[in-house]
């Protein structure tokens, strides 16, 4: 319809607008109506000829009675609407499949379509999804900055965090001008919360936030291990405790009840709306539809296939993909309808060859509705349970009672035009099978014939196919309970019972199975590395051989300096679990004590092979090289882990260890505080300090870091040591010597400990106990020249100068460093000089 305009045409309302203003406002201008009409034109004259000399517009009551627009572009049509709707979900289905296929390119190529074509924010969470998992974090970035709902601030974290850009991820889950706002996502957004504060130094702060995390979901793992790496986590008796298992068993048993009622809740939606879809859907596509829908699901005969995919459809497309534009009234239009047995008769009810007017007598529809519930209901229940087959009749006689009663079922149904009502339906309820065949025969009509026995209101037809969609369930209890003569509810019950004791017998096993990897892992961490040995022994064969407990395990006998037993257990892990990289890094140090160059250069060459990008192959390259003192190339391996991942500490650390052995001390400090910063409480960091210093002379700072790396782990033999030798740096010789005795007793096999402390001996001039530590030591280490030379120098000192000659000679036999080769021969010279004239170079 054209706009009108003052100057173009006259322009009158109709009778009924009295009540009205005297104007309308078309287009821009407002016309005033010269005179208002006595009586309403017929409906025949509003719609007028272009060339007509004036126009009478219907008033808005007449709008509503005869469906009249003043607008055609004011909003879409409803078939159009739908048909947005359907693209849309089918669209969103198509992003989820791809991105479980693995197919991110595909995803994101029908995402960005998706987010042209319907520009929601929610679209936008999906494409931010795609692009994170196509490792296109600054993309993410891009599209959500500014966003405000909670998923995509979680979304937006995430793209911020995996771009170090650590303040703005903070500032985004928890805003500084809105502390009251909550965390998005839940337990997963105060675990990233926490591990953002855990990167900037805020212990406190994060252990908060893994610590509520792992309340609000206890299967959280990732928080209880940050936990963990903290050195703050709790036993996992309480942890893992009972009241957690019956807390996730409360949850689980609560949610089929919630999924149940939403999906009967959308059920209703969808039945209410199938009159409106149905007029989008030609009789052709509804068999093309229910072609692959009409047989009985297969192992279950009981399950109409109607309901069973509606229930598919509605939990697969609306509420998995989290999309609010196509609503459940929007997405049934690509619903398929209710199946009938007879198909054939459903297609020609919703073709277009029935009347678009008709009337319907109100009365009769309660009583239509009923007799064909109580058919269909008897006629369910006598083909799922009864075992007698005389209860049912067989299909020629369904076929042969059809024939008999199709004239009596015309007179029934009554009317013989298009404004009559119909007739009141008279049937014997006695004869449930007779009367769905009959009343689904009363429907039917010869494609291109309409009948007058379809004049019934199309309405009420659309709420028995309601009632007969959704009460399925309700009529196979009813018929469980005539049959087998106990009430479905308590079946009911018993199943929801035994299902129930299922989930809390296996709830348990998986908690019983968490405190007992979480307990290792505790106990590993705080460095009780033989405790959490035991610990691992308990679980069952299928979990300890696996390659994140073997891991496990050899990194504890690589803390207790057992190389031997870590390299078996690494060895397992590697062979059982050949790409997984975690841990490999500590193999490789493992393999570089133990001197293995082969089987070092093997590993290094595996791991690069299974993944370049990986900072642990990279080390196990970088230990290769230090082992053939080639330390330049190997500094440029540990560079390029920490390329890599700027957050693996222990690559830091390798890189300082290269800059200590190159004497280049200012970067070898700088890479340990690195690796602090990445983890505080990485205490071989704070060794590497204390032995920079060490060798700067620069005494109390060695002694602070030795101090705090023991702290963190008290139980190494190596650490102790080194704390002692910093104390007798210090002229503090009681404290050395006693911290010397703990590091003898923590590791017997270690030989650094037991010459040290005859050093320290020596200095205080106890000949005769420096002698006899270095006598226990022999028995341990055979072939140390530093042994050999530093017993010849005691006995020079208690003036046995052939026993004198005798070690020094045995020190030069053993072949030692070039750098204490000359000190040796010099002291082998000078054994008959005295003590004055002689410089103690050893």
């Amino acid at each position: 319809m054209t706009p009108l305009h003052a100057s173009s045409v006259p322009v009158t309302l109709c009778g009924c607008a009295n009540s009205h203003a005297a104007g309308i406002r078309t287009g821009t201008a407002v016309v005033r109506t010269p005179q208002i009409a006595s009586q309403p034109k017929p409906r025949a004259s509003w719609i007028q000829t272009a060339d007509s000399n004036d126009r009478t517009l219907p008033c808005c009551t007449c709008r509503l009675r005869f469906g009249h627009h003043t607008s055609p572009r004011s909003r879409p049509p409803a078939r159009a609407r739908r048909r947005r709707a359907a693209m849309e979900t089918l669209m969103v289905d198509r992003v989820h499949s791809s991105l479980r296929l693995f197919m991110h390119r595909n995803a994101i190529f029908l995402c960005e379509r998706l987010c042209a074509q319907f520009p929601s924010e929610t679209n936008v969470q999906l494409l931010a999804t795609c692009y994170l998992h196509n490792n296109q974090p600054y993309a993410a970035y891009h599209i959500l900055k500014g966003k405000k709902l909670p998923e995509s601030r979680y979304l937006f974290a995430t793209s911020c965090f995996r771009i170090n850009l650590l303040r703005e991820a903070e500032e985004t889950l928890c805003p500084v001008n809105e502390p009251n706002m909550e965390v998005p996502s839940g337990a997963t957004g105060h675990y990233l919360l926490g591990v953002i504060y855990r990167c900037t130094g805020r212990i406190s702060a994060a252990a908060e936030q893994f610590t509520q995390a792992l309340t609000l979901d206890p299967l959280l793992w990732l928080a209880y291990e940050e936990l963990c790496i903290l050195g703050i986590a709790e036993d996992t008796d309480e942890c893992f405790s009972e009241s957690t298992a019956l807390r996730l068993q409360q949850e689980h048993t609560s949610m089929p009840t919630l999924v149940k009622s939403n999906f009967a809740n959308e059920n209703r939606v969808l039945s209410s709306r199938v009159s409106a879809s149905l007029g989008d859907i030609s009789p052709k596509q509804i068999k093309q539809l229910h072609a692959n829908n009409i047989a009985e699901v297969s192992g279950y005969p009981h399950v109409r296939p109607t309901a069973l995919h509606v229930q598919n459809s509605s939990t697969s497309n609306v509420p998995q993909f989290d999309t609010p534009s196509p609503t459940a009234a929007q997405t049934s239009s690509i619903m398929p309808p209710p199946l009938f047995r007879n198909v054939h008769a459903y297609q020609n009810t919703i073709s277009g060859d029935a009347p678009t007017k008709q009337k319907a007598n109100g009365v009769n529809q309660p009583l239509r509705r009923k007799y064909m519930d109580e058919a269909r209901l008897k006629k369910v229940s006598g083909r799922l349970f009864n075992s007698d087959s005389t209860s049912i009749p067989r299909r020629s006689e369904r076929l042969k009672d059809t024939a008999t009663n199709s004239n009596s079922n015309t007179s029934q149904f009554g009317g013989n035009g298009t404004g009559h009502s119909s007739g009141k339906l008279r049937v014997n309820s006695s004869t449930p099978s007779k009367l769905c065949s009959t009343a689904i025969h009363s429907v039917q009509v010869r494609k291109g014939k309409p009948r007058a026995t379809d004049n019934f209101d199309e309405g009420s037809r659309y709420e028995v196919i309601d009632e007969m969609w959704t009460d399925n369930i309700s009529g196979t209890s009813s018929s469980v309970s005539t049959a087998d003569g106990r009430s479905f509810e308590q079946d009911k019950a018993e199943r929801i019972l035994l299902q129930d004791s299922k989930l809390a017998l296996g709830i348990r096993e998986l908690l019983g199975l968490f405190r007992t990897l979480g307990e290792g892992f505790r106990l590993s961490c705080l460095f009780k590395c033989q405790e959490a040995l035991e610990v691992y022994r308990k679980l069952p064969e299928s979990q300890f051989n696996t390659g994140w407990v073997l891991c496990q395990v050899g990194k504890a006998y690589f803390e207790l300096v057992d190389y031997l037993e870590a390299d078996r257990y690494f060895e397992l892990a590697h062979r059982l679990s050949p790409c997984t990289l975690d841990g490999m890094d500590i193999y490789s140090t493992v393999l570089y004590h133990l001197n293995e160059e082969m089987r070092l250069s093997y590993l290094a060459q595996e791991l690069i092979s299974i993944d370049r990008l990986s900072p642990q192959a990279w080390c196990a390259v970088g230990n290769c090289f230090a082992l053939r003192k080639d330390h330049e190339t190997a500094l440029k391996n540990f560079q390029r882990s920490v390329q890599l991942d700027s957050r693996f500490a222990y690559a830091h650390t390798l890189c300082g260890h290269e800059y200590s052995a190159l004497e280049d001390y200012e970067n070898s400090i700088k890479f340990y505080r690195c690796a602090l910063q990445v983890d505080e409480r990485h205490y071989n960091a704070w060794y590497g300090l204390g032995v920079v210093y060490l060798r700067q002379e620069k005494f109390e700072f060695a002694e602070h870091h030795f101090r705090r790396a023991f702290q963190i782990n008290p139980r190494s033999s190596v650490l102790m040591c080194y704390l002692g030798m910093a104390l007798h740096s210090l002229k503090r010789n009681e404290e050395a010597l006693e911290m010397m005795e703990k590091a003898i007793a923590a590791d017997k096999k270690n030989p650094l400990p037991k010459y040290q402390k005859a050093l320290i001996l020596l200095g205080l001039q106890k000949y005769q106990e420096a002698l006899d530590e270095l006598e226990r030591l022999k028995e341990i280490a055979p072939h140390e020249s530093s042994m050999y030379a530093l017993m010849g120098k005691i006995y020079k000192q208690l003036n046995i100068l052939d026993k004198a000659v005798f070690c020094f000679g045995i020190a030069l036999d053993l072949k030692p460093p070039a750098a204490d080769l000359a000190i040796i021969k010099s002291a082998m010279e000078k054994v008959h000089l005295p003590d004055e004239l002689v410089e103690d170079d050893l």
